[in-house]
This record gives structure tokens, sequence and C-alpha cells, in this order.
């Protein structure tokens, strides 16, 4: 595989990020979601308005895995006051961290898992945290794998779907 690149997402890439937020939000969890609470979801939390909002707010961050110009994942990372929900003002917050079906298993995720850590470290937060849903065994593992631990749970939505994340953190100070 070719050199992959990860870089932070301008205003000016506001289609890319909606494209590659709806595509991997859908390959991940469509196969064990109705198609109205999918729908509802991507409708509402990828619209253009929404995510450029996300992108303009100073405490949000977005970064995209690029390899020979094709967004391959992204993540998003925010800073205590967008944190979703707010915890500590010392954590950061991995609040999406998504690569594409393709592209899974090769090391995308830990490149982009590492970017969030490096922003972290770069903002003398004490933990990275994150909420996944306890049925995604994979992302489940790939946090374990890389030091997360599980510290608490809360109540996501999706559509009219009631799900329950696991959050997770790891120390990186």
């Amino acid at each position: 595989m070719s050199r992959v690149e990860i870089k932070k997402v301008g205003p000016d890439e506001l289609i890319d990020l909606q494209i590659i937020s709806s595509q991997t939000f859908i390959e991940t969890f469509s196969g064990d979601n109705s198609p109205e609470d999918m729908a509802a979801y991507v409708t509402g939390h990828f619209s253009m308005e929404r995510l450029a909002a996300e992108l303009d707010n100073p405490l949000s961050a977005f970064y995209f895995a690029e390899m020979e110009q094709n967004i391959l994942g992204y993540l998003k990372i925010n800073k205590p006051h967008a944190q979703t929900p707010p915890l500590e003002n010392t954590w950061i917050e991995i609040e999406r961290l998504y690569v594409l079906a393709q592209y899974q298993g090769k090391r995308l995720g830990k490149l982009l898992l590492e970017t969030a850590e490096q922003v972290g470290m770069a903002f003398s937060s004490e933990y990275l945290w994150l909420g996944v849903w306890e049925k995604n065994s994979r992302a489940i593992a790939f946090y374990t794998k890389h030091g997360f631990k599980s510290f608490d749970s809360h109540i996501f939505t999706l559509g009219s779907d009631q799900q329950r994340d696991i959050l997770m953190k790891k120390k990186i100070v």
C-alpha cells in the first residue's frame, strides 16, 4: 500500500467530509440497524449545515486519512466544551474514527488514533475517551488492543433506537 497521509480537514473539503462520514457510518452500522433509523441518523448528523458548523467549531477538529488523493477514513476529536457529553476538562474526545470497509485492517485506524494522541498531548490532555456501541465487538477489540479501558456507559440514539455505548478511556500523559 502506498503512503497514507493524515491531514487536517478544511472548510473547502465539506463535501468530501459529508461523503466519507455517510459512507463509513452506513458501511459500519447498516447491517445491524433498520433502514429508517439509519436514514434518520445520517440525514440529521451528516447534513452539510451540521458538518459545516462542526468544522467551524474551534474546539473540534477533523482529519482525513488519504492515499493518492483518495480519502480512506477520518477522525473527529473534541476538546472540552465540545464533548458529547462533556466530561473532564483535561480529556479529549474521539467522537468519530471510521475507515472505509475495504481499508480496515491496514493500520489506518492506528494512524488516526495516533493523530488523536498527538493532539491530546499537544493540548496537555490527561486522557483520550470515546463511546463505542456495545455490539461493535471489532471496535471494542481495536480500542482495547490500543490501551483503552471501559469506565462507564451512556445512551446513544440512532433514529428511534436507544442504544448503549461503552465509554472507554486511555491515559496519554
